[in-house]
């Protein structure tokens, strides 16, 4: 018996939903942790500009230290809302690889789009990363699951 891809074609819809959740102002981050090898989860600052996903970080962070030792990371968009089974609620899961961005050409947008971050943007502990979309899994609820490429993401 042939296996039945659980993964649909986009459609119009997904790619409403894909607009919507790159437009969060936070994401979980996935690393490694360089010393115990373990999967790590944190909470990070968000911004999506011009096609492209980043954040802000600290170096002082464990996060950061786990990303220079392996670029390999997870970003997971999207929040449950007050009411519901989580589980139904849509989130998007990119595999990426994060590089350090060039903090100084793209402070104007980045505060532009997160305004609240004028106030450390420029502490010399912070770095900009972008995240280097590899593939991604939407998911937007029970039976509503796609299968993302980096041309699917929202401009």
């Amino acid at each position: 018996m042939e296996k039945k891809d659980p993964f649909r074609p986009l459609d119009d819809e997904a790619h409403a939903l894909l607009a919507t959740l790159v437009a969060v102002d936070h994401a979980a981050l996935a690393v490694i942790d360089p010393e115990s090898g373990a999967p790590s989860v944190t909470r990070i600052g968000f911004a999506w500009l011009e096609g492209q996903a980043f954040t802000l970080i600290s170096t002082l962070s464990l996060h950061t230290a786990a990303l220079d030792a392996n670029p390999a990371c997870g970003v997971m968009l999207g929040t449950p809302e007050a009411k519901g089974d989580p589980l139904t609620h849509p989130r998007l899961s990119l595999e990426a690889r994060a590089k350090v961005a060039d903090k100084a050409a793209w402070r104007d947008r980045y505060i532009a789009a997160r305004p609240k971050t004028k106030l450390y943007f420029d502490f010399t502990d912070f770095r900009l990363v972008r995240f280097d979309i590899q593939k991604g899994l939407l998911n937007g609820g029970f039976g509503k699951a796609f299968k993302i490429a980096p041309g699917d993401l929202p401009n």
